[in-house]
């Protein structure tokens, strides 16, 4: 009291005054005083009030403890005074409320009044900006009950909060550097700061995450000890999972960045179990539901299939394939990791063949999926346990042909084993014991091994049961209706009865099996149409759809069950309205629409476990099918029957013209490579003809050398010692020149006989192309065109071939003639220069012959050319005239048939007037001669036969 009475000005006489005029005067202090000393007294002293009197404190000093915020920044201490005051106003201590042992009611006041005083605190945005910039301070007084302010108006004005934050310059990113703070008491609260921060809210959620946030929490969660760890592990978990679910950008953001790798040594729990806490069992089981967000059939399919993927190769699923097997875990945790597997499976080929190979640690080793299924056909496990093994075989069925096959052959005599249990045999023994919802569950759980796979629907029909000895088998088709028309259980024939739709739907020989037992019928039309309580609606329902799947799928095998006779039968003991309304009841009912939210079978209780996920769909897909089929009548069926066919037919037509067009693909295919080769070879052609044109140059350069060596020295003749130098220089040169000669020689050849070959293979495209133009006038005119077009490719190639070719002969025609022309000097020397300058001459001579055959040969080709060109413009022109013959005699046909039609109608119309005018006549009492009217039917069925 005497800081009160300090802070009053020290009266000690007179009544004390009471709370509300003691904050009152503390708030005028606040508002008046210079000295930052006593306004930081008064901001203390109202701390010290704010819990007892929250009310007058938050109505009186609000204003000013905000213009505190913003004019003291530069004391901390004050700051901090004023954010813990806001803080307790604000905020709901629900310890506090414990403590006072407050009723509901006022605690609903309590409530009411920190969402008052967020309001109002709210007012101005610039309140929340300003109390993000004080985050900024490091000092622990100021940024801890800032930290603690904030989340306290995230709590009760969450949106309202956010949306400020989210228009603010770098507000999310400060908010983050909470998570860095060395001091650990800051950097919890931040966590949980940043999970109110990210609810419902997909904006900050992204931004958040590309603030490097899957980093730091998952190092936090490291360092904390995993699932070791204590309620920190809890926090970050609870704030990933606010980041990531139903936000497919985060996902795939933690995705890429391959976080999901990071998450495998979470449930590495070792082989002592015996030690777990409740922080690790709620730790586990966040992380459970992290690994499920990433793979949940909400997600798009690519997002989920890509996460699935990774999980297998990094070993996530390896690792929980292991708690699932391990003895001593939690019941809960039990549950939650087959949940998880389940739809870490889901859809997933290559996770379903691991799943499959499994085993568990038992002797002898027994796959998972039958120790699964033993649970679950097993009355005295837990029901939600049952419900999640029952969730991972419909998962590791889940468009798993392979699957679905490997279940069902356990069934076949041929296959089962008597020294070992199967899933076949489990599944079995739940369809026909005395608990209705191991019934209900091994009934879905086969129906799933059917799902849309007409094979195994046969296959199962094979199948046969010994009921009782002394009695034959029975298949399990009939032994299924029979426990269905004995009364048993509304869930055990709802299980059946799901069964059963989905095991003849699509299958017209399950259809014909179920229809051949006489007793089936009458037993379901008996069901639809009795009167009987609300609990029979949905089994009248249920039986409404089964008959209704045997009209539609029905081939009319059967005499007494065709199409029309179970149409007939329906409208005499039921009515098609009654029926109808009776099919509805399915999709009216309240289980059915929360069976069709998602696939996992999540209910309250047992009672209510009747309709499978994946049988809602085929509901919703057969009940307009079937309404259509029973209102039908013979006419239209037949017609549809007619169209059928026709567009069977149209099929066929569709397909063959496919194959001939992949036929043709090929052909042109072939003719790419083809060409391509051709390409190639008319580059190496190219590049010889380069090197044959450099090759000549040198020659020149050497003949020169030569000729300007032989004439040097006119005077006298060379000394002895000179003239062998010389000779021996020419003896090489020539020799040189001599071996470059036979090699263009060699070249000239070999060009020869590619162009031999190219011509060749001219001569085959072009009968090609005249073939297909004989054959697929009409169809191929395009593919003719494409190949034209090719072989008009092939003919420019060879034309440059030879022109290149005949510039090659030009230059080597150049270099003889400016040989010729450069005269040789008259040599003093000996007779051998002579004689060698003799030879080299001929062997020009010889070298311009080589040329001049070039020439010929070079002209043929062009003559060989102009022949081809001829005869495509030939074959272009034929199949111009004859496209055009073809559309005259098509524009024919429809003429006739159109001028026939209007002849038919005329006379059709003629016949209808002269019957009327007989009738006429007879009512008139004319007398009309029959033998005329049976001319004129007689005319008609004549006509009718002509137009036949």
């Amino acid at each position: 009291m005497n800081f009160f009475r300090g802070v009053m000005g020290g009266q000690t006489a007179g009544p004390q005054p009471t709370g509300a005029e003691t904050i009152q005067k503390l708030c005028d202090r606040v508002a008046s005083s210079t000295l930052l000393e006593d306004r930081r007294d008064a901001v203390r002293a109202l701390k010290a009030l704010s819990k007892k009197y929250r009310l007058e404190v938050g109505t009186q000093a609000m204003d000013h403890l905000i213009h505190i915020l913003q004019t003291d920044r530069s004391d901390s201490e004050i700051l901090g005074y004023a954010l813990d005051t806001l803080y307790n106003i604000i905020c709901n201590d629900e310890e506090e409320e414990q403590d006072e042992s407050e009723d509901e009611n006022t605690q609903k006041q309590e409530e009411d009044l920190g969402v008052l005083f967020t309001e109002k605190f709210l007012r101005d945005s610039e309140s929340v900006t300003l109390l993000l910039t004080l985050l900024e301070e490091f000092d622990f007084h100021v940024r801890w009950p800032g930290v603690k302010l904030l989340t306290a108006l995230l709590k009760n004005q969450c949106s309202q909060v956010q949306g400020v934050i989210l228009v603010s310059p770098m507000g999310v990113s400060r908010l983050m550097d909470l998570l860095a703070d060395s001091r650990e008491v800051i950097r919890n609260d931040g966590l949980l700061l940043l999970q109110h921060l990210t609810k419902g809210n997909a904006a900050i959620q992204k931004i958040v995450a590309f603030e490097n946030a899957f980093e730091r929490l998952l190092d936090i969660i490291t360092e904390e000890g995993s699932s070791d760890g204590g309620i920190v592990v809890e926090d970050c978990l609870l704030l990933l999972l606010n980041l990531l679910k139903n936000n497919s950008s985060n996902q795939n953001f933690f995705k890429e960045g391959s976080y999901i790798q990071r998450m495998k040594p979470w449930f590495e729990v070792g082989d002592d179990n015996s030690g777990w806490s409740a922080q690790k069992v709620t730790n586990l089981h966040l992380m459970l539901q992290l690994v499920r967000v990433m793979v949940s059939p909400g997600n798009a399919p690519g997002a989920s299939s890509s996460c699935q993927k990774a999980m297998y190769q990094c070993g996530l699923l390896q690792q929980l394939c292991t708690i699932l097997m391990a003895t001593g875990v939690p019941a809960d945790i039990l549950t939650e990791t087959i949940n998880t597997v389940s739809e870490v499976i889901r859809g997933s080929q290559t996770n379903q063949d691991y799943f499959a190979s499994v085993n568990a640690p038992s002797n002898p080793p027994r796959p998972a999926i039958v120790v699964l299924l033993m649970s679950m056909v097993n009355e005295r496990q837990p029901f939600v346990l049952r419900c999640a093994v029952l969730y991972c075989f419909q998962c590791f069925l889940y468009k798993n042909q392979k699957g679905q096959g490997e279940i069902v052959a356990t069934l076949l005599p041929s296959t089962i084993d008597a020294n070992s249990i199967s899933a076949g045999q489990l599944l079995c023994g739940g369809l026909f014991s005395a608990d209705s919802l191991s019934n209900w569950c091994a009934a879905v759980a086969l129906a799933h091994a059917l799902q849309d796979n007409l094979t195994q629907k046969e296959q199962l029909l094979r199948v046969q049961l010994a009921t009782s000895l002394g009695k034959p088998p029975v298949s399990l088709l009939q032994q299924c209706t029979n426990i269905l028309s004995q009364g048993s259980k509304v869930q055990t024939r709802v299980g059946l009865l799901m069964l059963l739709c989905t095991w003849i739907n699509n299958c017209p020989i399950a259809v014909t099996h179920f229809l051949h037992n006489q007793e089936n019928v009458p037993f379901l039309t008996g069901q639809i149409s009795e009167n009987l309580g609300e609990d029979e609606r949905l089994v009248q329902g249920l039986c409404a759809l089964l008959l209704g799947i045997c009209i539609y799928y029905n081939d009319n095998s059967l005499e007494n069950y065709t199409k029309e006779k179970l149409k007939q039968l329906i409208e005499k003991r039921i009515g098609k309205e009654n029926f109808v309304e009776k099919l509805g009841f399915v999709t009216k009912h309240e289980l059915y629409s929360r069976a069709a939210q998602k696939p996992q079978p999540v209910f309250p209780s047992p009672e209510q476990m009747l309709f499978d996920h994946e049988f809602t769909k085929l509901v919703k897909e057969l009940e307009g099918i079937i309404t259509k089929a029973v209102h039908k009548s013979s006419e239209e069926e037949k017609k549809e029957e007619e169209v059928k066919k026709t567009l069977e037919q149209h099929d066929s037509i569709v397909t063959q013209y496919k194959d001939l067009i992949r036929d043709q693909d090929a052909q042109i295919q072939e003719l790419k490579e083809q060409v391509s080769t051709l390409s190639m070879n008319n580059e190496q052609m190219q590049t010889q003809i380069t090197q044959q044109q450099s090759q000549i140059q040198q020659h020149k350069d050497q003949y020169n050398i030569l000729k300007l060596k032989l004439g040097k020295d006119p005077q006298g003749p060379f000394t002895q010692g000179e003239g062998a130098q010389v000779n021996g220089l020419n003896t090489e040169e020539l020799g040189q020149l001599r071996e470059e000669v036979e090699e263009l020689r060699r070249q000239h050849t070999l060009l020869h006989t590619q162009l031999s070959e190219k011509d060749t293979l001219i001569n085959t495209l072009r009968s090609g192309t005249a073939e297909s133009q004989t054959a697929d006038m009409a169809a191929g005119g395009s593919v003719d065109t494409e190949r034209l077009r090719e072989l008009e490719l092939l003919r420019s190639q060879v034309q440059s071939q030879c022109a290149e070719i005949s510039q090659l002969q030009t230059e080597r025609q150049e270099l003889i003639r400016r040989a010729e022309a450069t005269p040789l000097a008259p040599s003093s020397g000996s007779s051998a220069d002579d004689a060698k300058a003799a030879e080299l001459e001929s062997r020009l001579a010889a070298q311009n012959t080589e040329t001049e055959r070039l020439k010929e040969e070079c002209r043929g080709l062009r003559e060989r050319c102009a022949g081809l060109e001829q005869q495509l413009a030939t074959a272009q022109s034929t199949v111009a005239i004859e496209q055009t013959e073809k559309a005259k005699l098509q524009q024919d046909v429809q003429e006739s048939k159109k001028e026939q039609d209007d002849l038919l109608m005329l006379l059709a119309d003629q016949d209808q007037k002269i019957l009327s005018l007989k009738q006429k006549l007879k009512d008139l009492g004319e007398t009309v001669d029959e033998d005329e009217e049976d001319d004129l039917d007689a005319r008609d069925l004549d006509e009718d036969e002509d137009d036949d």
